[in-house]
């Protein structure tokens, strides 16, 4: 797929994702940050989306930010959700990987701002809460929500089959470079270190509950048009 086509495409899926989240009740407003930590992991495609959002609007300097905090602990993830969805399919133990909020906060905010937030991932997108994360301590999330914001981080790594995922930092310093953004766009990119290859959709994790109620979504999904831009 051309990539003027996945990026439009990519768009679309946020589309339909905010008009989702827009009609539930959350307490997630400017300045609350308690979610941005520095372990949101992200697709090649959103990664060159953000990229070129730094060089469109004159934020080239924010590349030097992660690239500073590169040495600080962060996640890493082995396997991307449609690995895990094949995984699980065969019946397969994931393997574990360790995570935790308090390595510390995203490198780009500043102030309990997000300079990016509208070339934001997906990652960040759905990180939302019907709870103050600050007073209880953790995320408060329908489980239904969890259900949709997996359908739609399979679809995000489908439509980037062919590219890879990885952490926020490691995806937008690979993606700080020309080069890499050329043999992306050109589809030559090779395997890169600290990321890991995306795969296909082999099946998408929907538990039997709540099959009917998301069919609306998913119906939403597949009408979007993959074989022009919008």
């Amino acid at each position: 797929m051309d990539l003027k086509i996945k990026l439009a495409v990519l768009d679309e899926i946020y589309r339909i994702y905010e008009d989702f989240v827009g009609k539930l009740e959350l307490v997630c407003r400017r300045y609350c940050a308690h979610c941005c930590t520095r372990n949101v992991t992200l697709t090649s495609l959103e990664a060159y989306k953000l990229a070129e959002y730094l060089l469109l609007h004159g934020k080239k300097d924010l590349f030097e930010i992660p690239e500073a905090e590169s040495h600080k602990k962060r996640f890493q993830p082995l396997m991307t959700i449609n690995s895990l969805a094949a995984m699980c399919m065969r019946g397969e133990e994931p393997p574990q990987e360790e995570n935790e909020a308090s390595w510390g906060a995203c490198p780009l905010l500043r102030n309990n701002e997000c300079p990016v937030y509208v070339a934001r991932p997906f990652g960040c997108r759905c990180l939302v809460s019907k709870q103050n994360c600050g007073e209880t301590g953790y995320a408060d999330t329908d489980p239904f929500v969890m259900t949709v914001n997996n359908v739609f981080l399979q679809y995000i790594e489908h439509v980037d089959t062919e590219g890879f995922s990885g952490n926020f930092t490691d995806m937008l310093l690979f993606m700080a470079s020309e080069n890499h953004r050329d043999q992306y766009g050109r589809g030559t990119l090779k395997s890169p270190d600290k990321l890991i290859p995306n795969h296909p959709m082999p099946v998408l994790m929907i538990p039997p509950e709540h099959r009917g109620r998301i069919h609306p979504i998913l119906k939403a999904i597949q009408n979007i048009n993959m074989s022009e831009s919008h």
